[in-house]
C-alpha cells in the first residue's frame, strides 16, 4: 500500500495548532513507522516546517512532501488552494489517504480513498464554549470531512455514538481506536521529581493542577468559583486566615481567557491562583507528580489525552463526567458533574482531606493507564488501512 498521512497539525504548536491532535499525529506516525516497513508512507507537512524537525521520519519506505502555499494561502482565494492540494496529493497515487483530524480540510474533489480521525464534538455538544464564525466554520468543515470519508476512526465510542446520531452515518463505516499515552509519563518517579518546577510559576505550597487550553469548553470559571468555595473550607478547618492550597491552571490561553484572570481578580484568589502559559515537555511530568490532586471539569472531552496523564504520573483526579471522560477514565477518577460548582468544591475537600482517598484514586489511575498504548493504536490503524483496501 502507498499510504499518505497529513501531517500539517505537528512541529507547528507557536502556530496555534491544536496541540492534541499534532501530539496524535505525531504519535501515530512514530509508532506506525516503527511497526511497519513493508508499506509506503508518504508524510505531508506545511513548507514552514524545517527540515531537520522532519529527519526523525526518514526512512527508506518514507516520502517527505511539503505543501507549498503555507506563504501563500493568505493571498490565494481558497479555490487556488483547493487546486493546488489535489494536484500535490493526486500525485503522490496514494492507496489511502490518512486525515488525522476533521480540522484539516482536503480538496473536495480529491477522489480517492480517505481515512479520517474524529476526536472532537464539542461543537454540536457545547456550542456557546465557541465562537460564531469558528463554530460556523468547525461545523461545516467537519460535515464535510466526515461525509467525504472512506472510513473513520473515533478516539472514543462516545465520539463514535455521536457521529452516527449527528452525521445519520452507519456504524460499520466506523471503528474506534484509543490514542494512545507517551511512555516518557511511565518512566521512575526519582527521574521527574522537579521540585522547583512549580515555584517557577509561583507555587509556593501544595496545589491542586488544571491542564488544558483556557477556554470555555474547560469550565474554567466554574472550577474558579469551586475552588473559591474550597479555600473558604480549608481556612475554616485550619483555623488560619491563608489558604494552604494553591491552583495552578496550566495550558496556553485560548478564546476568552482574559476573562479567566479578571474573574481571579474578582473573586480575590491572586495570591492562590497561578497560570503557567503552554508547558514545554521537560515541565510536563513534574507539575503532575508535584499536584496533590488534578482537575478537569471541561463541559466536554472528546479523549481526555490529560486524564491518562494524570493517572500514569501517580496523579489522582477528579474530572467530568460529561463527554468521553467518564469511559477513558473508567473508575479510575472522582466523576463530577461540570455545572456544579459545589460538587466539584466538596470532591476537592474530600480530596484534600483524605489522604486514603487520595491514594485509592492514585493506584487505580495508575493501573488504568497501562491500557493506552501507542503501539496497540498504530496496529489496529494499519488493519484499519487494509480493511479500507478491501472495500
Amino acid at each position: 500500500m502507498r499510504i499518505g498521512i497529513d501531517a500539517r497539525k505537528i512541529l507547528n504548536p507557536q502556530k496555534n495548532e491544536s496541540i492534541g491532535v499534532g501530539h496524535y499525529t505525531y504519535q501515530l506516525i512514530r509508532h506506525l513507522l516503527e511497526i511497519d516497513d513493508e508499506n509506503e508512507y508518504v508524510i505531508f507537512f506545511d513548507a514552514n516546517v524545517r527540515q531537520k524537525d522532519v529527519r526523525k521520519f526518514t526512512r527508506k519506505n518514507v516520502k517527505i512532501v511539503f505543501y507549498p502555499f503555507f506563504d501563500y494561502k493568505k493571498y490565494l482565494p481558497g479555490v487556488y488552494n483547493e487546486i493546488l492540494a489535489l494536484a500535490i496529493i493526486s500525485r503522490e497515487k496514494l492507496d489511502i489517504l490518512h486525515v488525522t483530524s476533521t480540522e484539516v480540510q482536503i480538496p473536495a474533489t480529491y477522489k480517492g480513498k480517505v481515512v479520517l480521525t474524529v476526536h472532537d464534538l464539542g461543537v454540536f455538544k457545547t456550542p456557546k464554549s465557541y465562537r460564531k464564525i469558528a463554530r460556523m466554520q468547525a461545523k461545516t468543515t467537519k460535515r464535510l470531512m466526515i461525509q467525504k470519508a472512506s472510513h473513520v476512526i473515533a478516539v472514543s465510542h462516545i465520539i463514535k455514538d455521536d457521529i452516527v446520531n449527528i452525521y445519520n452515518i452507519m456504524s460499520e463505516t466506523i471503528d474506534v481506536i484509543y490514542s494512545g499515552l507517551d511512555k516518557r509519563f511511565f518512566a521512575e518517579i526519582k527521574n521527574y521529581n522537579g521540585k522547583n518546577v512549580p515555584k517557577k510559576f509561583g507555587i509556593t505550597k501544595k496545589y491542586i493542577l488544571f491542564l488544558g487550553t483556557i477556554e470555555p469548553s474547560k469550565n474554567i470559571t466554574r472550577l474558579l468559583h469551586a475552588f473559591s468555595l474550597f479555600k473558604e473550607a480549608r481556612i475554616k478547618k485550619n483555623r488560619r486566615e491563608l489558604c494552604d492550597y494553591q491552583l495552578l491552571i496550566a495550558g496556553k490561553p485560548g478564546w476568552l481567557a482574559g476573562d479567566i484572570k479578571h474573574m481571579v481578580r474578582d473573586l480575590q484568589l491572586a495570591r492562590d491562583v497561578k497560570f503557567s502559559g503552554y508547558v514545554i515537555g521537560d515541565e510536563l511530568i513534574p507539575i503532575f507528580k508535584n499536584a496533590e490532586f488534578f482537575v478537569l471539569p471541561s463541559l466536554y472531552e472528546g479523549f481526555g489525552t490529560t486524564i491518562l496523564e494524570a493517572f500514569a504520573t501517580g496523579t489522582p483526579a477528579i474530572i467530568t463526567n460529561a463527554g468521553s471522560a467518564p469511559e477513558i477514565a473508567n473508575n479510575a477518577a472522582k466523576l463530577v458533574n461540570p455545572i456544579d460548582t459545589k460538587e466539584i468544591a466538596q470532591a476537592m475537600i474530600e480530596f484534600a482531606n483524605d489522604e486514603e482517598l487520595r491514594d485509592e484514586f492514585r493506584q487505580r489511575g495508575l493501573k488504568r493507564a497501562e491500557d493506552f498504548d501507542w503501539q496497540k493504536t498504530a496496529k489496529k490503524t494499519l488493519e484499519i488501512y487494509k480493511k479500507v483496501m478491501l472495500v
